[in-house]
């Protein structure tokens, strides 16, 4: 067998026990996943971020430069319940400009876990 879960991008054992003992705790969670990916993208399709609601957080989507923006969403996902899918994306023209070989695109799916 080849590649290790971190090599293909599937979820963390961590990042789900870290939120099942946060669940227990009382804490509300959500889940956040990258569902797909185009070009350049820092981390891969199945790459997991877990958030509670006071904003602490374990795993990456990205890296670190749309987390933030993952965070907020993960927020409004706990309030209100519903999943939503986001999506960043830079050109190509664009990422000579922040220094990057290329653009891509990431889609990621925020879901209240319960």
């Amino acid at each position: 067998m080849s590649g290790s879960a971190d090599q293909v991008g599937l979820p963390q054992d961590d990042e789900l026990q870290t939120a099942l003992s946060w669940l227990d705790a009382g804490r509300t969670v959500a889940r956040a996943t990258v569902v797909s990916t185009w070009g350049s993208s820092p981390r891969p399709t199945g790459s997991q971020m877990i958030v509670d609601s006071n904003g602490n957080m374990m795993g990456s989507v990205s890296g670190g430069c749309i987390e933030g923006a993952v965070v907020d969403a993960a927020k409004q996902t706990m309030q209100s319940g519903k999943p939503q899918t986001l999506e960043f994306g830079v050109s190509d023209e664009q990422a000579w400009e922040v220094g990057l070989a290329c653009g891509g695109t990431v889609h990621v799916y925020v879901e209240k876990m319960e």
